[in-house]
C-alpha cells in the first residue's frame, strides 16, 4: 500500500490531536497539512510546536486547507457541521476523499452531502468506533425481534459536547424506528418531565447526560414480558475514534465515488441487509 497523504482540520482540538498522533505512529500515513481557525494563536507555527506531537516540525499549522488540498489524498474531519460541510465541498471540488466523524448536522446539511454522492468519495459516520457500529446493527436486529418491548436509549458524554442527543444515540434511535417500520419523529421521547409521563406503547426514550470528561457511553435497554436485555458500549479513550477514522481513510482512498458508512468500511452491509429483511 502506498502512503496515504492526510489533511487534518481542527488540528489542536481533542480529535484532531488524536488523529494526528495515530497517523504519525503509523507507517501508512503522511500528514501534508493541518489547520485551525484563522485567529488561532499558533497559525504559521510548526505542527510539532502547536500540537506537542513530535515528527511534524516541517508542517505548519494552516488557517485553512485550500493551500494544501492538491497535495492530499484524504481529509479526516472531526470539527463542526459548518466547517465539515466546507471541507466536504473542498474535497469534491478537487476530487479528494474525506472521512467525516462530525456530529450535529442538520437535515439540510445531510441532504447536501447525499445529493453530491455521485461526485464525492466520503465516509460519513456519527461514530468511528468499530464496536459502536456493530451496536448499530444489533439495534436493528433486536428492534425487529423485540418489536413489542419497551426500549430506552441513554448516552453520556463530556460536559463540553455541544449537540444532544449524541449522533450515535440518534443513529440507534433511527435504527430502532426503521426496524419497527415507524417514523422516529412519531415515537421519540427526549427525556421525561411532568406530572403525567406514563409510557405510551411503541415510544423510544432517549436520554442525555453531560458531565466531566466522559468520552462516550451508550446503552440500549429492552424490557418486556418478565425479562429485560441491556447492551452497553463504552469508549475508554478518544484514540478509538481516531483508529476507526484511519481505517475509513484506508478504505475511501481507493473507493468508487459515493457516500459510505462505517458499515461499508467494516463489511457489515450484507449483514445489515439480512437484518432488514427480517424486519420486513
Amino acid at each position: 500500500m502506498s502512503i496515504i497523504r492526510l489533511l487534518v482540520p481542527g488540528a489542536c482540538g481533542r480529535m484532531g490531536l488524536e488523529v494526528l498522533s495515530a497517523a504519525v505512529s503509523s507507517d501508512d500515513f503522511e500528514i501534508v497539512g493541518a489547520s485551525e481557525k484563522p485567529d488561532h494563536d499558533m497559525i504559521g507555527s510548526p505542527l510539532s510546536d502547536a500540537t506537542g506531537i513530535p515528527g511534524l516540525a516541517h508542517t505548519p499549522l494552516l488557517a485553512d486547507l485550500s493551500s494544501a488540498i492538491t497535495d492530499a489524498d484524504v481529509i479526516v474531519d472531526f470539527t463542526t457541521p459548518g466547517a465539515s460541510l466546507e471541507h466536504f465541498r473542498l474535497a469534491c471540488t478537487h476530487g479528494k476523499a474525506i472521512v467525516i466523524g462530525t456530529t450535529g448536522f442538520s437535515a439540510s446539511q445531510i441532504d447536501e452531502i447525499m445529493s453530491r454522492r455521485d461526485e464525492a468519495r466520503c465516509v460519513l459516520s456519527p461514530n468511528m468506533s468499530r464496536g459502536m457500529n456493530v451496536f448499530f446493527v444489533l439495534a436493528e436486529l433486536l428492534g425487529a425481534v423485540f418489536s413489542d418491548y419497551d426500549v430506552e436509549i441513554a448516552e453520556s458524554h463530556h460536559r463540553g459536547k455541544k449537540d444532544s442527543p449524541s449522533g450515535s444515540a440518534l443513529r440507534l434511535a433511527r435504527s430502532l424506528a426503521q426496524s419497527r417500520c415507524v417514523e422516529l419523529g412519531d415515537v421519540a421521547v427526549y427525556g421525561r418531565h411532568g406530572g403525567d409521563i406514563s409510557r405510551s406503547m411503541g415510544e423510544i426514550g432517549i436520554h442525555s447526560i453531560r458531565a466531566g470528561e466522559i468520552v462516550g457511553e451508550h446503552s440500549l435497554l429492552f424490557a418486556g414480558q418478565g425479562e429485560r436485555m441491556e447492551i452497553v458500549h463504552n469508549v475508554e479513550r478518544r484514540g478509538t475514534f481516531a483508529a476507526g477514522a484511519l481505517l475509513a481513510a484506508r478504505f475511501i482512498v481507493d473507493a468508487e465515488r459515493g457516500v459510505y458508512s462505517m458499515n461499508d468500511v467494516l463489511g457489515l452491509s450484507s449483514l445489515l441487509d439480512s437484518v432488514r429483511k427480517l424486519a420486513r
